[in-house]
Formats: structure tokens, sequence, C-alpha cells
């Protein structure tokens, strides 16, 4: 199968923040699954009901949140940095109705995601954009050091950089010749 020739960055990011709603066959699912309960059906079905009419995403520059419920309404909110990995679940159902879930896990320690990200159609995509923020965000020192050899950065900034490593370094000397006496 060829495989789908990666979005530009700025159109990927539309696509992304235009996630608010899980796809429409998620309530397959949730039918499907339900009836495999057989007496139970009812009872099944009405908490994954409440769960797909209330389930809301949210994508911004700064993060993820995911929202739902009706009586407890529950709300996960993360930032990019916090995020440490992601993990792409496909059931065969989920796989038949060309659906994915994307776990997301941070560094609390637990063995189970933080937020579980159900019925997605572009999961793939979805993961991709998720990593790059990740990756963005992670190291903000690296950033910035890169910003450094492109010249992008403040010539102020650099003089008085260089000017505390100047006076560190004058520093470090007095105490070594105050040590030697």
């Amino acid at each position: 199968m060829p495989q789908p020739t990666p979005l530009p960055p700025d159109e990927l990011s539309a696509r992304v923040f235009a996630i608010t709603r899980p796809d429409p066959n998620l309530l397959i699912q949730y039918v499907i699954l339900s009836l495999s309960a057989l007496v139970a059906f009812p009872l099944v079905l009405a908490p994954l009901l409440c769960k797909y009419f209330t389930l809301r995403y949210r994508f911004d520059p700064e993060g993820v949140s995911m929202s739902w419920g009706l009586l407890f309404r529950r709300e996960v909110n993360l930032t990019y940095s916090r995020i440490q990995d992601i993990h792409l679940s496909r059931g065969l159902l989920e796989r038949w109705l060309g659906l994915g879930t994307l776990g997301i896990q941070t560094a609390s320690g637990s063995s189970e995601a933080e937020m579980s990200l159900p019925g997605l159609r572009d999961f793939n995509e979805l993961r991709d954009f998720l990593y790059a923020r990740m990756r963005g965000h992670r190291h903000p020192q690296l950033n910035a050091l890169s910003a450094v050899s492109t010249g992008n950065v403040d010539n102020e900034a650099v003089a008085l950089l260089r000017q505390i490593h100047e006076d560190l370094q004058a520093i470090r000397q007095a105490t070594s010749r105050n040590e030697n006496i």
C-alpha cells in the first residue's frame, strides 16, 4: 500500500486544531460493544452514549484537552511539554471501522495513559503532530542554542552573556590565586 504524503506543518496544524469531536463511527463501535453484553445491553449502552455525546477534544498551541460527562463532568488538560509517550491502539472492531485510539502518557508514574483519545480517524497524522509538538517543547535549552547558532538572538543578550562569562572567569582566577596563598 503506498504511503500517504505528509502534510505541510501549517496545514497539519490547522487540521489537528479543527478536531473537536470523535468520529461518528465511534458510536457504531459503542453500539456493537453494547450488543455483545446481550441482556445487559441497555446498562452498557447508556454510559457509552453519554460519553460519546459529551466527548470533546481541544488542540491548541499550548496543549491538548479532553472533556466528557453529563452529571459528573471530567476534564483532562495536558501541555505538550508534559507528554512523555504516545501509544496507538486499534482493536479488531476499530480497524474495521477505520478508527484508532491515541493514549498519551506523562511522567506521572502511572502505567495507564493519562489521556486516551478514542474515535480518531486521522490517528497517524495526529500522532505525528503530537510527537513534533512534544519534541519541540521538550528541550527549550536546545531550541535557544539552535537560535544562537542561527543568529536569531538579540545582540544585546549575547553581549550580556559574554560579559557574564568574562566576569565568572575573573572570579575563578581570583579564587584560585587566593587558594594558592
